[in-house]
């Protein structure tokens, strides 16, 4: 029996923001080292993920093109929990996932509005999310205090601090071209200040909101997955039947 969904305090921040351009390509060059592993068939997982979109992230991003009472069907999730713990910017279940902000607004505060997340999985991928969750560090020159490794000058703020903490990037200097040319090559990161949740604990924090995007950017392919061991099994049991008929169809001929 899966646990209800308990709520987790709101904060009306950017979730995933990849709407400014990339700046220096050097820095982030071996950054995608770590797989998200995630399953959309971890009801779980999904739940929890769900949770942390809806409390960190839909302060600025949507996700059109999901209704809440299609994500309730999929993630076993009663109407009653719904309205108590996901929809805080909806009155009906069969509402879409928006958000109240407005673009112009946010493009004022922000330079940019944050983009809808219902596609963001498909179009970077989930390791990609999972790694650009993780690598928020401090860098005094950005205005909101914080880059980021693998969207170098990003627009938004590091949202999730609380939950990991303040780190910092240790970056060397490689000469290439036979020492003519140096660049700036990321080693580590290095903890500044903790955060409530150990790095495990804030690994498997986004690994469950990462989990989820994938899920929102093909809600059907839960039902796939579901159909396709039904038709692996079909496939099975017909081929042995159509084994066994074979044999004793040619028994005889010699």
């Amino acid at each position: 029996m899966i646990k209800p969904i308990s709520r987790i305090r709101p904060a009306a921040a950017l979730c995933v923001s990849l709407a400014l351009v990339c700046g220096n390509a050097a820095a982030s060059e071996g950054a995608l080292a770590e797989h998200a592993n995630n399953d959309v068939g971890n009801l779980a997982s999904l739940q929890r993920g769900a949770r942390n979109f809806v409390n960190y992230c839909m302060g600025c991003h949507s996700a059109q093109y999901v209704r809440y009472n299609r994500l309730g069907a999929d993630l076993q999730i009663s109407d009653q929990q719904l309205i108590k713990n996901l929809m805080f910017a909806a009155q009906k279940p069969q509402e879409t996932m928006t958000i109240a902000m407005r673009p112009e607004d946010a493009k004022r505060w922000f330079g940019v509005p944050p983009p809808d997340l219902s596609l963001i999985a498909r179009s970077r991928g989930p390791d990609y999310l999972y790694n650009f969750l993780r690598s928020f560090y401090v860098d005094k020159t950005r205005p909101t205090g914080v880059n980021n490794l693998m969207l170098p000058n990003a627009a938004m703020p590091h949202v999730l601090w609380e939950l990991q903490g303040v780190q910092e990037a240790v970056f060397a200097e490689e000469n290439i071209d036979g020492g003519s040319v140096s660049q700036k090559v990321f080693k580590e990161f290095r903890q500044v200040t903790p955060g409530k949740l150990s790095p495990e604990e804030y690994d498997h924090f986004v690994r469950d909101t990462v989990n989820f995007l994938a899920y929102v950017g093909e809600p059907m392919q839960i039902e796939r997955q579901r159909l396709g061991l039904w038709v692996l099994a079909f496939l099975l049991v017909f081929g042995i039947l159509a084994y066994l008929l074979k044999q004793e169809i040619w028994k005889d001929v010699k």
